[in-house]
């Protein structure tokens, strides 16, 4: 079985557009993408796609019982593999809200500022070919 070479990220967020924008910037940076309104949608398709999602790009702020912080510490603990980056136009993390390796990026989010968010915290070994080449 062939082994693709395109990592997947997944993408959850309650605002469609914001959902879809952030979608494009990672498919720009090299991801493939999965996308979730929510918590518990991100969950389900986590259980079934995690071997082959590499990072995890969420809001904090969504309805059902399951936040962006929760939905973080859940994916630290079940797949420590997943890279997660956590966006909040409202909400600044306390010490404790996110896992220990998970980073944040404030919205509104541009293009350049999430790949240059990646390229500074993704591990070499998971950064897309985009995202490895010169600014």
């Amino acid at each position: 079985m062939e082994k693709s070479t395109t990592p997947y990220a997944l993408v959850v967020d309650d605002d469609a557009l914001i959902l879809m924008h952030a979608c494009n910037i990672l498919e720009d940076a090299g991801f493939r993408c999965f996308d979730a309104s929510d918590g518990q949608a991100a969950v389900m398709l986590l259980e079934e796609h995690a071997p082959s999602i590499i990072l995890l790009f969420s809001d904090v702020e969504m309805p059902g019982g399951i936040d962006g912080f929760a939905l973080a510490r859940h994916v630290a603990g079940h797949w420590p593999h997943i890279e997660i980056v956590i966006a909040s136009g409202r909400i600044t993390p306390a010490p404790g809200d996110m896992p220990d390796r998970a980073t944040f990026v404030p919205k509104p989010f541009s293009t350049q500022m999430v790949h240059d968010h990646l390229r500074a915290t993704l591990p070499d070994g998971k950064k897309p070919e985009p995202l490895r080449t010169a600014v």
